[in-house]
């Protein structure tokens, strides 16, 4: 493979990956989790968690922009508000919290309440929030050829891979990083998903000025 396709390959999944926040998750993950649940339910949860994660992502990316065309809405202008609301889940992050942007303390509640917390809350929004989905239209406004959107659906197969072995481990992983380990992770994903909003807002407003000046 080409090493501008390396390069892109893991530019998209990194950048997944980092918004995902599937670390942070595991810890959301087992404080919904009874007691007494089996191995082979964690493993169904993060299958169902996984698979809402990848049709979620794919909708967006096929669909997404093509329902702003519709509406009209500028494409920089996604890329500038697509930066904002990454760059408020960074420094949440950097913080070492989960913003509200993904989940809120009602929806945390309304969880425990249920039985399967696979699609709502844990699928959709703590891992596929406002971040992930602003983070995918962009990245496929970006896509120039058939091979970059290739890479792009690529990277989301990989994302919602690593995404389910995470979950999957979910209690291991919890135990053996902690409270603090869980939060370090944060924190430095945080500052990869600021400097991902920096470069969309930045792109974002320059070629706005570049339309209206």
């Amino acid at each position: 493979m080409d090493l501008v396709y390396i390069k892109t390959f893991l530019h998209f999944t990194i950048g997944l990956l980092t918004i995902l926040n599937p670390i942070a998750a595991v810890a959301i993950m087992v404080s919904l989790l009874p007691p007494s649940i089996s191995k082979k339910e964690i493993n169904n949860i993060s299958i169902k968690t996984s698979l809402t994660v990848l049709i979620a992502s794919l909708v967006t990316v096929f669909l997404g922009d093509i329902i702003f065309k519709i509406f009209g809405i500028n494409i920089h202008s996604i890329k500038v508000i697509g930066g904002i609301v990454l760059l408020v889940l960074a420094l949440s992050m950097i913080k070492g919290q989960i913003s509200e942007t993904k989940h809120s303390t009602e929806e945390s509640e309304e969880a425990k309440e249920k039985e399967d917390i696979s699609i709502i809350p844990l699928g959709i929004p703590v891992l596929f929030g406002p971040g992930v989905i602003a983070t995918l239209i962009i990245f496929k406004i970006k896509s120039q050829s058939l091979i970059d959107i290739s890479l792009l659906v690529l990277a989301i197969f990989v994302s919602t891979i690593v995404v389910y072995f995470t979950l999957k481990n979910a209690i291991f992983l919890n135990k053996l990083l902690g409270i603090t380990g869980i939060k370090i992770a944060t924190r430095i994903m945080g500052l990869i998903v600021g400097a991902i909003a920096s470069q969309f807002i930045v792109s974002g407003v320059k070629s706005l000025w570049e339309m209206y000046k």
